[in-house]
């Protein structure tokens, strides 16, 4: 039997979500902090940037992980790759390639506590059941999951929307019953969501983190012509189409002094004429 004290009931570490067999805690305040680094601390608390923990409490579970995510295991939990033989790692290995994520995912199972590495991004628990289908995560945004969900790699479906979209032609997919841990640039309470039926939703830029995978995503021009997107400062925009939902992040890894996907300045054609207008857009996507 393992019982874990000074951990739910310390003061400095909270919990601030719940779902399924994970527990999310915040560290209210490193406590770890050598004199000069005190001021940079003090700041980072403020402006909440905290370290974030999730506990898995396991029952006979099964949990996949990105790789190196697990800190610590406490009772009767065992770990394995799930690799079947070389042809599956060279598979899973060209899928981690083009999703951003790790090679193998270790599966840890049995009954226990698995305790993940802290990590200063925001962790958000996803019902995968909720996304009809299934859910697209963008690149990087894993960390763990149910082991009954199913994993793919889906294709983008034309080569626009990996050269011109910034999302890459590959995104992982999961699907099924159970529960997604994601690691997000924002926090949960600032994406938007937008619930799409038989409609359109056109995004400037890879601000989208995650959407259904029955939607159909496209790059496509803002304006009807070429040269409307080159005069509008838009350029290409992600074009999301169907029936499904969409987390929308407000800004682009979080708040940042980059206007590369601010207004354009408004004098671009008047002063520099039409041609040095077309090439400065064409440039600017």
């Amino acid at each position: 039997m393992i019982t874990l004290n000074n951990l739910a009931e310390n003061q400095n570490m909270k919990v601030i979500a719940e779902q399924g067999i994970y527990t999310v805690f915040e560290h209210q305040k490193d406590m770890s902090v050598s004199p000069e680094y005190s001021s940079v601390a003090y700041f980072m608390h403020e402006m909440n940037v905290r370290k974030r923990q999730v506990l898995c409490r396991m029952n006979n579970s099964a949990v996949k992980l990105q790789a190196g995510a697990m800190q610590w295991t406490a009772g009767q939990v065992d770990s394995s790759t799930g690799v079947k033989g070389v042809g599956d790692f060279l598979g899973k290995a060209l899928k981690g390639a083009v999703t951003n994520e790790s090679a193998v995912k270790p599966l840890y199972q049995g009954s226990g506590f698995l305790m993940l590495e802290p990590t200063y991004r925001y962790i958000i628990l996803e019902d995968v059941s909720q996304w009809g289908s299934g859910i697209v995560l963008d690149d990087g945004l894993f960390l763990a999951c149910d082991a009954s969900l199913q994993e793919k790699v889906v294709a983008r479906s034309n080569v626009s929307s990996a050269l011109l979209g910034g999302e890459g032609l590959f995104n992982l997919s999961l699907s099924g019953c159970g529960i997604a841990v994601l690691e997000s640039p924002v926090p949960r309470e600032e994406l938007i969501e937008i619930v799409v039926q038989d409609d359109v939703v056109k995004i400037d830029g890879n601000m989208a983190i995650a959407w259904s995978n029955s939607l159909q995503f496209t790059v496509e021009k803002s304006s009807k012509s070429l040269m409307g997107s080159a005069l509008n400062g838009e350029g290409f925009v992600n074009v999301y189409r169907g029936t499904g939902r969409i987390l929308l992040a407000p800004t682009v890894n979080g708040t940042t002094m980059s206007t590369s996907n601010g207004p354009k300045n408004s004098n671009t054609t008047s002063s520099k004429g039409l041609v040095s207008s077309v090439v400065k857009s064409a440039l600017d996507l």
